[in-house]
């Protein structure tokens, strides 16, 4: 399983196999590891072992040190009594999928995370078919291109070439 995370906005990527884990944060942002609530560092890899305590609770053991996680709210995890603010992305989930030709309507297109809009593919106006290119963003110097969920008529461009752009911030607006 390979994920993308966001971790207090530190991008990173995440791979686990089994019972074997990869984490290597973004050098591109500047993130040393040695920031507050950074339990692993700027990357780690090895073995692990999650042991349920309670409901919500987990003993985490990572080669020889262990951490008490905590769920929280959408979003939030307490690693040793320090909240993380984490998002966790699917790579796959930035294609549009065969489920999403059927849906109809306003369709907001929004950043997965973090990053830089390479190129915007289309004008307002415009007619667009599902599955079709509409902006590349470059995120964790990867570059996604984020694709119509549907057929329709390109309604609003709330971005540029060159800006930098959150998770979430809408992008692109599909009618």
């Amino acid at each position: 399983m390979k994920r993308e995370v966001n971790v207090n906005g530190s991008p990173a990527r995440l791979r686990v196999e089994g019972h074997t884990f990869e984490y290597e944060r973004a050098r591109s942002h500047g993130v040393t590891g040695t920031e507050p609530g950074c339990p692993l560092g700027p990357s780690a890899s090895g073995l692990f072992i999650i042991t349920p305590t309670d409901p919500g609770s987990y003993l985490v053991r990572i080669g020889p040190r262990s951490h008490r996680v905590s769920l929280g709210p959408p979003g939030e995890v307490s690693v040793d009594g320090r909240i993380l603010r984490m998002e966790v992305f699917d790579p796959r989930d930035l294609r549009a999928g065969a489920h999403s030709r059927t849906q109809q309507g306003r369709r907001q297109i929004t950043a997965p995370m973090p990053g830089k809009v390479v190129r915007v593919l289309v004008a307002e106006g415009e007619a667009v078919e599902s599955g079709q290119g509409l902006v590349v963003v470059e995120a964790m110097k990867m570059q996604n291109e984020m694709k119509s969920p549907q057929a329709g008529v390109v309604a609003e461009i709330r971005t540029q070439a060159d800006a930098t752009v959150a998770a979430g911030d809408i992008l692109i607006v599909i009618e």
